[in-house]
């Protein structure tokens, strides 16, 4: 098939720190070509891929001087999609509804996979005015709030597998990795660390939006000799990171999408014991793959437990459920049923 992928500019395709929604993407467009579809991205000039690259400015906003306009970029970024868009089979945007505008004359050639959380009164507002764009969810939890909306299908992220080693766990520590946000919970993590008597090691950037939490609630927990803040890590510094983790501690306070470290640490057969919000239940399976709780003291319960699951069984479900040839797999059928739709041939419910 000729499949356009859209990508947000904020990051490259991959992303050389952080960057969850470009990272899909990447993984996706590798897996899409690999398996013979031709494939162009459009994606900041700093991607790398093996498909066609088509890029509306030079490097990802977040890498270029203060003041970038995002919108601004991202608004060549559809001028370039819709003067192409006669020569694909399908236009798959990660864009969140940027480009709805755009391409609602469209809509069936188009398939919209929403990254973020759905629960603001704005979202309502935009998916109800746009409502022929067809939709896919990144998991069931997240659709909630909008079950109405135009979905098309849940499909879960996946990795690719040899990207991931299985790790050990020997050094003992508990792993946190995402952004110091309240939202992601890191003075929970070293809560739960620190109850437990386990080193963590705190692997996140500091947006400058959340600055100010950083310096008023987070910044004096770092003094602890328990805790250790290293900061963003690279695609390729994860696989050590989390196999020589005891566990992933994935302590959240909202309705979290999907997750991709909960993945990423099952990629490398490291248990997660996260909290029970957002999509957490789709993707851990308790007493398997790690321990889903309700509070810290469940949490600082659940350490001593993780040294007994199997790792190698652990590898095995992300294998079975979150290798990216399953995900790209499903995104293709879901390209080829919107397709036979638009040719009005019937598809069965």
């Amino acid at each position: 098939m000729r499949i356009a992928q859209i990508a947000p500019l904020y990051e490259s395709c991959p992303p050389k720190l952080y960057g969850g929604t470009e990272r899909v993407v990447s993984y996706l467009t590798e897996d899409l070509v690999a398996a013979g579809h031709d494939v162009t991205l459009f994606a900041s000039g700093d991607s790398e891929t093996s498909a066609r690259l088509i890029a509306p400015c030079s490097h990802a906003i977040r890498l270029q001087p203060e003041g970038a306009d995002g919108i601004a970029y991202h608004t060549l970024m559809m001028q370039q999609v819709a003067k192409r868009s006669h020569e694909f089979d399908v236009l798959h945007f990660h864009t969140d509804y940027f480009h709805f505008p755009t391409f609602e004359w469209c809509a069936e050639k188009t398939l919209t996979t929403l990254h973020g959380r759905l629960d603001a009164p704005s979202m309502t507002d935009i998916l109800r005015a746009f409502s022929a764009m067809p939709l896919v969810s990144i998991s069931d939890a997240q659709r909630l709030p909008v079950p109405w909306a135009n979905w098309k299908k849940t499909i879960h992220h996946g990795l690719p597998a040899d990207t991931y080693a299985l790790g050990s766990g020997t050094e003992g520590y508990l792993a946190f990795v995402g952004r110091i946000s309240p939202e992601k919970g890191p003075d929970r993590a070293i809560a739960i660390a620190k109850g437990a008597g386990v080193p963590i090691k705190l692997a996140a950037k500091i947006d400058p939006a959340d600055r100010v939490y950083f310096e008023r609630e987070i910044a004096s927990l770092f003094d602890d000799p328990l805790v250790d803040y290293i900061g963003e890590i690279g695609e390729h510094q994860k696989s050590g990171f989390f196999g020589n983790a005891l566990g992933l501690v994935f302590p959240i306070a909202w309705p979290e999408p999907f997750g991709l470290v909960m993945i990423e640490a099952m990629a490398t057969g490291t248990p997660t014991i996260a909290f029970r919000h957002g999509s957490v239940a789709e993707i851990i399976e308790d007493g398997i793959t790690g321990f889903i709780v309700d509070t810290i003291d469940e949490a600082i319960a659940a350490v001593p437990k993780l040294a007994a699951l199997d790792r190698s069984a652990i590898r095995k479900r992300f294998e079975d459920r979150f290798a990216i040839r399953r995900v790209s797999d499903a995104y293709v059928a879901l390209y080829k049923r919107l397709a036979r739709s638009r040719a009005g041939i019937a598809i069965p419910a």
